[in-house]
């Protein structure tokens, strides 16, 4: 099996759990409904993505008993709906707002990033250093927290905001490492890496004096 399956099978499988907990816990106020639309249109439109432009990153083949094991982690991401859901907590419509702000922020990031990423390297091969990436290395996983950020804000619960750092500690920072090792090869990456942060944009680029100091140009003799 490959890696994707876990996942493409548990983004399927959010919008029937979401609203499955609201049949179950009767709970059908503003709250759980904003919910269920935004993370169950994110795991649809992740569905429609992994079909028009997949990305070859979860193409590895690995084992039943990692396949197991990454689905049991994703499913994590559900504490959250349940404890929105089975706590009958009704979040005010400011943080509603912000939820739905930061979400759609989230989402313009990650499937525009990986059409940009796909498309790019369908027709050439190399560095990407334009666009989402121009200032960034991983606009993809910034987007990937903002919306479940969003999602842990509307269960006003601490907990899923430490399960968005235990996720980005033990999955999303080391493939972003591993991608940095890859691009390494390239000649022009030190240039790259030095005006793009690993995650967080690099909003401004080091000066002309601090470059040179960074990497010196011998004279010639």
């Amino acid at each position: 099996m490959k890696i994707k399956h876990p996942i493409n099978l548990h983004k399927a499988l959010t919008f029937p759990f979401v609203f499955s907990l609201m049949l179950i816990y009767d709970n059908f106020t503003i709250g759980p409904w904003v919910y269920l639309s935004l993370h169950g249109t994110y795991g649809i439109l992740w569905l429609l993505k992994d079909r028009l432009y997949p990305d070859n990153s979860w193409e590895e083949d690995v084992p039943l008993v990692s396949v197991l094991f990454s689905f049991m982690l994703l499913s994590l991401y559900w504490v959250a709906p349940w404890l929105l859901i089975s706590r009958g907590n009704i979040p005010p419509l400011p943080l509603i707002a912000a939820a739905i702000f930061l979400n759609l922020l989230g989402v313009f990031l990650v499937y525009t990033s990986d059409a940009q990423k796909y498309y790019t390297l369908k027709y050439q091969s190399g560095l990407i250093t334009e666009g989402f990436f121009s200032r960034t290395r991983s606009p993809n996983y910034l987007g990937e927290i903002f919306i479940y950020t969003a999602f842990a804000l509307l269960t006003q619960h601490w907990l899923p905001f430490a399960i968005i750092g235990l996720l980005t500690g033990v999955v999303f920072l080391p493939r972003m490492r591993q991608k940095d090792a890859s691009l390494a090869r390239y000649p022009e990456f030190d240039e790259y890496k030095n005006r793009s942060g690993l995650l967080l944009p690099k909003l401004f680029l080091p000066s002309a004096n601090e470059t040179q100091a960074k990497n010196p140009v011998s004279e010639p003799s």
